[in-house]
């Protein structure tokens, strides 16, 4: 049966920060062709109130799972974890750590009988170990930085974890006589690392990600790696509990060569590392066989394109016979995990636009489990999903449904599925919401097919003509899908009809579609994109007066490339993009990376190829209204690429604006707030430019 669970979180304790933080938009839309009010469609409220399941964990009796249900905070403007469980019959739907912390990451001890998870309750994240069988529960570390990546060894008397280690900051030059108690400015920062920045954190710390163990009852980590390399967060024992397996790039100039890490396996005691893969492209997520005896990983070759195919791989713990399970997928592997009796594997991959969950056997027969996984991706419509398995072979997964964010659900042996939790009925039940609908096309470039969605307004009224919005997502190598989109949603709340696909460069659709844009972005895209439009025009309900254009990131650059080609659209917002690729490359945390796979050379030696791929070489044909909105924070995108964009517009006279979103970093949705004013401001442009007659259909 499907359980409704009453929210700890309610709008109604506190009065709407978006009232005062947006005092231009209303939440009742009445500004809007469809008049809703709040009662029907969903508001800039309801975005606090969202929850959805996540990172879920099998229990040991196979009847349970445990998994992180997540919600917005709206007194903190953050995200909350808490860990839930739920029974496979539906019946019993209960907290197991629920408060006003945060707990995630729970992993069980190889006996069943320990639950270890991470917790801020006291302060800090630390790591905390429960005794299933009284309920007790030991704090088991007291560290300064946030441990991650938890794994019990064997005999459940260790965890091994990945922790960020500091390096004491060693400057060029130091003034040395400060007279007590003067106040000067702060020492000049001394910086002689390839890569500085990280986007989510900002200037990065001198130090590494380090792999520690410590007793599972409580102690002091033990600092097992060393060196200035950064060691992945999936780790595994091995059956005597003596090595661990990890993922590193261990080379002298691993910053410029960023895919080639390989595993490693590192004694416990003596730190010792011994390599098992030497292959030019990344090896990862390394998995133990339920008897020990392999190892599975995903990687690929690295052919130097900038999309590339990640496979599903098997050797023995030794590192030899290495063979791919998936050769012939031609999508890309993740999640990984061993099924009970090792004989195969489970693991996920994106087709179509959609999340699949898969097994297959150590032979390489594979078959689909479920298509169904997806709801994670709140802020837009990205593919996303997570899953746990019993050892009886029913698999519980993070269900999309398209117009809400994700519940769980049970797949059973005959693949059916049954809703176990429903955590936001609260919020849609009385909301009227329209799920994506699929619209198929051929690309008039050269007859591909191309996929993309459309959602309608509340009470669509097929007699009228709608505004159109057209969004763009980023990567460009990702995929959108008929997922849960907070932002799509309220652009439908507003009276518009929204469509967004994947265009070529796009994931999902095979290594060859996404390559069709290797060092050639922007390019046809373009054109796809249009297709779109025109797609969604030709069924008769969109008024071609009133088409409008956004996207973030890879998006953002679309959207500036689009409004310099063609002048349909009456006004853009253009979030967080590349203008100008020679600037961006000298300012972003992932330059080393550009300039390997997105380019053929470095821009001083080839400024051509740069110059006419950035958008503000086209600058002068904008005529478009168009507004500017980035993290302030954003080091994937700097500000700067936003600043000189607008700084251009303005130089042309066209009408322009420039959002800085305070405290934000690349990805806005961080916070709900900032995901809420991101969405408020693009209405607000949009709705700024847009004819407010409503037409009727011929």
């Amino acid at each position: 049966m499907t359980i409704k669970q009453n929210k700890w979180l309610k709008a109604a304790a506190s009065a709407s920060l978006l009232a005062l933080a947006l005092p231009s938009i209303a939440d009742d839309h009445k500004q809007t062709d469809t008049k809703q009010s709040t009662e029907s469609v969903l508001t800039y409220k309801d975005l606090f109130n969202i929850e959805y399941a996540a990172n879920l964990t099998m229990m040991p009796d196979g009847e349970h799972v445990i998994y992180e249900r997540r919600s917005m905070d709206i007194m903190t403007d953050s995200q909350r974890i808490n860990l839930w469980k739920v029974s496979l019959d539906g019946e019993t739907h209960l907290p197991l750590l629920s408060d006003t912390k945060n707990h995630f990451s729970p992993v069980f001890s190889k006996d069943g009988k320990k639950l270890a998870y991470l917790s801020s309750k006291e302060g800090n994240v630390q790591i905390y170990v429960r005794d299933l069988a009284t309920g007790s529960t030991a704090r088991v570390t007291d560290v300064a930085m946030s441990p991650s990546g938890l794994s019990f060894s064997p005999d459940g008397k260790q965890l091994a974890f990945v922790m960020f280690t500091p390096d004491k900051p060693k400057p060029l030059f130091k003034l040395d006589f400060k007279p007590k108690d003067a106040k000067w400015a702060k020492d000049a920062q001394y910086i002689d690392q390839t890569l500085f920045q990280r986007d989510g954190s900002g200037m990065k710390r001198p130090g590494n990600m380090h792999v520690y163990v410590v007793p599972s009852i409580g102690g002091t980590p033990r600092q097992i790696t060393s060196g200035k390399h950064d060691f992945a967060n999936t780790i595994a024992w091995s059956m005597d509990g003596k090595h661990l397996v990890v993922s590193v790039n261990l080379r002298e100039d691993s910053d410029f060569d960023v895919f080639n890490s390989d595993l490693h396996k590192v004694n416990v005691e003596s730190g010792e590392i011994t390599s098992l893969t030497t292959s030019s492209g990344p090896e990862s997520s390394p998995m133990l066989s339920p008897k020990g005896d392999k190892i599975a990983f995903i990687g690929f070759e690295d052919n130097g394109k900038s999309n590339q195919i990640t496979h599903l791989y098997a050797m023995n713990a030794d590192g030899s016979n290495i063979a791919s399970l998936t050769p012939d997928l031609d999508r890309s592997v993740s999640n990984i995990n061993w099924a009970s009796n090792g004989k195969g594997l489970y693991f996920t991959y994106d087709s179509e636009g959609k999340k699949h969950l898969a097994y297959v056997s150590l032979s390489g027969k594979m078959k689909v489990v479920s298509d169904a996984l997806g709801g994670q991706s709140i802020g837009r419509p990205y593919t996303s999903g997570d899953y746990a398995f019993s050892s009886k072979g029913e698999v519980v997964i993070t269900l999309s449904s398209g117009d809400r964010p994700a519940d769980l659900a049970l797949v059973n042996k005959r693949g059916k599925v049954s809703t176990l939790t429903d955590l936001n009925s609260d919020v849609f039940d009385h909301k009227t919401l329209e799920k994506p609908e699929l619209m198929t096309l051929k690309s008039t470039v050269d007859e591909r097919e191309l996929m993309a969605w459309i959602v309608k307004p509340p009470k669509f009224d097929p007699n009228k003509k709608y505004p159109l919005i057209l969004e763009i997502h980023g990567g460009p190598h990702t995929a959108y899908g008929p997922e849960f989109s907070a932002e799509v949603q309220m652009f439908a709340a507003a009276g518009y009809v929204v469509v967004y696909g994947n265009p070529r460069g796009s994931t999902s659709q095979g290594e060859e579609f996404a390559n069709l844009i290797d060092k050639n972005y922007p390019s046809q895209d373009y054109n796809d994109l249009m297709d779109m439009v025109d797609g969604v025009i030709g069924k008769g309900y969109v008024d071609e007066e009133n088409l409008f254009v956004t996207g973030g990131s890879g998006g953002g650059v679309l959207t500036a490339w689009i409004i310099a080609k063609t002048d349909r659209f009456k006004a853009a917002v253009v979030a967080k993009p590349v203008i100008n690729w020679v600037s961006m490359i000298g300012t972003s945390d992932i330059y080393t990376f550009m300039t390997r796979y997105w380019f053929t050379d470095l821009p001083w030696n080839d400024i051509d190829q740069y110059w006419k791929r950035s958008p503000l070489s086209l600058v002068g044909n904008v005529k478009t209204p168009t507004m500017v909105l980035t993290g302030e924070l954003d080091v994937r995108t700097p500000m700067a690429e936003s600043e000189q964009y607008y700084g251009a517009l303005r130089l042309e006279g066209v009408e322009s604006s420039l959002v800085r979103i305070q405290g934000a970093y690349h990805g806005i949705a961080a916070k709900p707030s900032n995901l809420a004013r991101k969405i408020g401001y693009i209405v607000a442009w949009f709705d700024k430019y847009k004819d407010e007659d409503v037409k009727q259909s011929n």
